[in-house]
């Protein structure tokens, strides 16, 4: 039996099921009432999701079949209220998002005005005489994404848009600048205390714990294992040329031209012709705007301008309202920035309108479909309450409890597609086991976050992760399964550092061993492989 054949008899017979199912438990039940609440099975949508997504490659048809999974359990198979329930969700999610959404669609409206302008293809010329070596151009991509540590929506969307000429003409395939982008997002917001992640994290620690939300956070920074490593091995990779796992076989595609990885490229239809009018300054100018006008829109939501702190203002303010508030003074910016100097024409400024909008399309509708998910798992279906429920109820005070948080944050994180909903799940789990304020809270607290990143970033079903496959025009599956190996990397050191973490407590001696491990993984990686050319790869020493 042929693939696609299989593949339908597999979803006839599952509808099949489901039906006889739905039609036997709705004839037995007069009232509504979930029963799978707080249980195993709160989990499954999102894992047949993720799942179906990694196996059939097509994200939107998954997410769906993970929804409507999420609905019937919810409804007790009940097909009308499975739909409305469906419905409501949507609704519901898509709702309180909307500021996001907003920001996105700014976002996609401000690359459109500076690709017409011609200030991206300017910037491209300048960028492709200073930068000139295919390390240059991944060093270039890490050390922006290091640099906009204000927020990840807005470091995947910029540093894309940013560097994407630079790395198309060194011949990086899309996949690798998604993963550079990705691996800088999320990584260096969690330990930034002046973000919009650090906002998030002490927000989530209880009143009156033993310690202060912002002071742990910054001893939390020295044993986040993960975020640290993550970054020291983009630079790893940059410098070495090490590539493995299917990312090799993209790279060597690149090489021949293919950037895309026999994937296609599926934003083709939203390019536009780039102007020639504009310069450098046409995008450095609305890119710097947007970071200080976003910076700025934080602290007036935080109350800084009313008389509160600089630090609890950012740790209060709302990143859903800053965020496009920031976006939409840019806007109004590059208007007068461009319009007067007729560097566009206001008809081109108007076209740019629907033309960003539409660009953001395959990204708002995963968004969509990825929180409604989320909503029914972590609110309809309880897996919080489920998963808060075990480890509360199995947790005991030892040396291997951080690595233990470590894997139950990533396995949440990425079963969810949520870091800061796992976060916000096991940090008060740890605040409760922890009540001296000691190393260990500090710890525990840290693989809680490292988890949560990690799962995060390698979760189909994440808003980050579909944020840089957006940010890079790469597939969105082809990204997540390309850079699972070098995440799962990471992950694996990361869990033998907590470990150590456990025994030891001192954040400069795990540190050093975590850096130790990952230069010893690579280094075997590199003598066993063969750079993308297919020449085998020199000694470190020798670069």
């Amino acid at each position: 039996m042929s693939k696609p054949r299989r593949i339908l008899t597999i979803l006839v017979v599952c509808v099949v099921m489901l039906t006889v199912m739905s039609t036997a438990v709705w004839a037995a039940q007069d009232e509504h009432q979930s029963n799978m609440y707080a249980t195993a099975w709160s989990l499954v949508p999102p894992i047949v999701a993720i799942g179906l997504a990694l196996l059939t490659k097509e994200v939107y048809v998954s997410l769906f079949v993970g929804i409507l999974a999420g609905g019937l359990f919810y409804a007790n198979f009940q097909p009308v209220l499975t739909i409305t329930s469906i419905v409501d969700m949507l609704v519901i999610e898509v709702g309180g998002n909307m500021g996001i959404m907003m920001f996105l669609v700014v976002l996609g409206i401000l690359v459109a005005l500076m690709n017409k302008a011609g200030g991206s293809a300017a910037y491209g010329r300048w960028a492709s005489q200073k930068i000139t070596t295919r390390k240059g151009a991944l060093l270039s991509t890490v050390g922006l994404g290091l640099l906009i540590f204000i927020d990840d929506y807005f470091n995947c969307l910029t540093v894309g848009n940013v560097m994407m000429p630079v790395t198309d003409k060194h011949k990086i395939s899309r996949a690798k600048l998604a993963y550079l982008i990705d691996a800088t997002a999320a990584p260096i917001c969690i330990i930034a205390p002046i973000s919009s992640w650090a906002a998030a994290v002490t927000s989530s620690v209880p009143e009156g714990s033993a310690i202060d939300g912002f002071t742990m956070f910054l001893r939390a920074i020295p044993y986040n294992l993960y975020a640290l490593l993550t970054i020291a091995m983009m630079v790893l990779l940059a410098v070495w040329n090490i590539d493995f796992g299917s990312m090799k076989h993209h790279e060597k595609l690149a090489l021949k031209g293919d950037l895309f990885g026999g994937t296609g490229n599926e934003y083709a239809d939203f390019q536009q012709e780039a102007g020639t009018k504009g310069g450098v300054l046409d995008l450095l100018i609305p890119v710097v705007v947007l970071i200080v006008s976003c910076v700025v829109a934080m602290l007036f939501t935080g109350g800084f301008f009313e008389g509160v702190g600089f630090i609890d203002a950012f740790a209060d303010c709302d990143s859903t309202v800053a965020l496009p508030l920031g976006s939409l003074v840019t806007l109004f910016v590059v208007f007068l920035l461009y319009i007067p100097r007729k560097v566009i024409t206001f008809r081109q400024f108007a076209d740019c309108l629907p033309e960003g909008f539409r660009q953001m399309v395959p990204a708002l509708l995963i968004l969509s479909f990825a929180w409604t998910l989320s909503g029914f798992c972590n609110g309809s279906l309880g897996a919080d309450v489920f998963v808060a429920n075990a480890v509360a109820g199995n947790a005991a005070a030892s040396a291997f409890l951080p690595a233990a948080f470590f894997l139950i944050a990533l396995g949440l994180a990425f079963a969810t597609g949520t870091s800061w909903g796992t976060f916000g799940i096991l940090i008060p789990i740890v605040v409760a086991l922890f009540t001296d304020g000691s190393e260990m809270l500090v710890i525990s607290i840290s693989a809680c976050l490292a988890g949560a990143v990690c799962g995060d970033h390698i979760s189909p079903i994440s808003d980050t992760t579909i944020m840089a496959s957006t940010g890079a025009q790469c597939n969105h599956i082809a990204h997540v399964s390309t850079q699972i190996p070098y995440a799962m990397l990471v992950a694996g050191i990361s869990f033998v550092g907590y470990i150590i973490a456990g025994f030891i407590q001192n954040a400069l001696v795990v540190l050093a061993a975590g850096l130790a491990m990952l230069v010893g993984a690579l280094m075997f990686i590199r003598s066993r492989t063969k750079d993308v050319d297919g020449v085998k790869q020199s000694a470190p020493g020798r670069i």
